[in-house]
């Protein structure tokens, strides 16, 4: 991979999805050795104030500390320079500006948001397997 990407993991409170998504893909990008040739990012369009304790202790369970992270706004800028912008099941409409020439993809995830433990723990690893096709697929372009 020569070219650098940005990607962008965005979701409305960015609370749970896009916090494990962008989580993960630092993982990845940090296996693959692509630190010089991605660049992530996540934020929400109504960002809540903290991310959801069920979510950080799913993700502790994996051996990932997301306990001091901070949901924060997305900008129109950000999307627009983004050449993928992944949802994570809610709508994009606000998120992608007409002629914005980059991808997007929404994974159709359900919120864990009140979730009991395993039902949690079934949407990060479907998050975590949804990030490794992504950069499957973006190493093999």
């Amino acid at each position: 991979m020569t070219e650098s990407l940005q990607i962008a993991f965005v979701c409305v409170q960015n609370a749970g999805r896009s916090q494990m998504a962008y989580a993960f893909a630092q993982r990845e990008v940090a296996d693959r050795g692509l630190r010089e040739h991605v660049d992530l990012l996540t934020g929400g369009t109504r960002p809540a104030d903290t991310v959801h304790e069920e979510v950080v202790r799913a993700m502790h369970a994996v051996g990932i500390d997301i306990s001091d992270w901070t949901p924060r706004e997305i900008t129109f800028e950000e999307t627009q320079d983004s050449d993928y912008v992944i949802t994570m099941g809610c709508s994009a409409d606000d998120v992608c500006p007409a002629g914005w020439e980059g991808e997007n993809r929404d994974w159709d995830l359900d919120d864990p948001d009140g979730k009991p433990p395993a039902e949690v723990g079934r949407i990060r690893d479907e998050i975590e397997r949804c990030v490794s096709d992504l950069f499957d697929e973006i190493e093999s372009t």
